[in-house]
């Protein structure tokens, strides 16, 4: 059995039968049926439960004449991904901030948690961003079929007809490429500096980790701002009334 954190031993403990179960109706056999649940999953677990938590949290407080700092908060987070999403995706951009703000967040959190003591990032687990990235890889395309019908199409077979059979292949590529870079992207930059933050901290334990828990905090914004960027590209490329 792998190591494991503590909270994920904790959850394992009290809920692996019943996970067990699940997995075994979707005919999926977890390496270890007395640890079904992952790091990455019971990491995952606790920035899904902190933003529910927040989005209620701003919902209920939500006042006019004195907003509370959390309010604040979240009307900074709105202005900046609607003023990013205007300059990315332009006309239409409302329809997105949503997605684009829940996926920014959760991806924030996600390598923030990292910091806390006795946890880890739950982007550093290929799995997570690899969910993200196919949830945005059909999340693009679905609006881009739902805003231009059969035209969508068309993007992926070129302008010349008659090299359609040699250019449908390529887009598709290109398209599943994207998911790809999304995730090795993430996934790539959260495991490598967790790796040196944690090496640092077992050989100088005072002064050096300070710094390179900066610099994780400056990669996990940098990160989840990346991956939402990309994001509004590719919608704003899906939506396009011209391919």
């Amino acid at each position: 059995m792998p190591t494991q954190l503590l909270f994920t031993r904790i959850l394992n403990a009290h809920f692996a039968a019943p996970v067990d179960a699940l997995l075994s109706l979707l005919h999926v056999h977890p390496a270890y049926l007395n640890a079904p649940i992952t790091d990455g999953f019971a990491m995952e677990s606790i920035v899904f439960t902190a933003l529910l938590l927040y989005f209620v949290v701003v919902r209920l407080t939500l006042q006019v004449e004195q907003p509370s700092p959390v309010q604040h908060f979240a009307e900074m987070t709105h202005e900046f991904v609607c003023g990013q999403a205007d300059s990315i995706i332009g006309h239409g951009y409302e329809r997105f901030v949503s997605f684009l703000t829940v996926m920014g967040l959760f991806i924030l959190l996600g390598n923030l948690i990292g910091l806390v003591p006795g946890l880890k990032s739950s982007t550093a687990d290929v799995v997570v961003p690899l969910g993200c990235a196919i949830l945005t890889f059909v999340y693009y395309h679905y609006h881009g079929i739902r805003k231009n019908g059969w035209r969508y199409v068309k993007q992926f077979l070129g302008p010349v007809w008659w090299l359609s059979w040699l250019l449908l292949p390529i887009e598709i590529i290109s398209h599943l490429a994207r998911m790809l870079s999304l995730t090795v992207r993430l996934y790539a930059n959260m495991f490598a500096g967790a790796l040196v933050t944690l090496a640092f901290f077992s050989l100088v334990p005072v002064v050096f980790p300070v710094a390179f828990l900066g610099l994780h905090l400056l990669v996990a914004l940098v990160q989840a701002f990346v991956f939402m960027a990309l994001a509004m590209s590719y919608l704003s490329l899906a939506v396009a009334e011209e391919h």
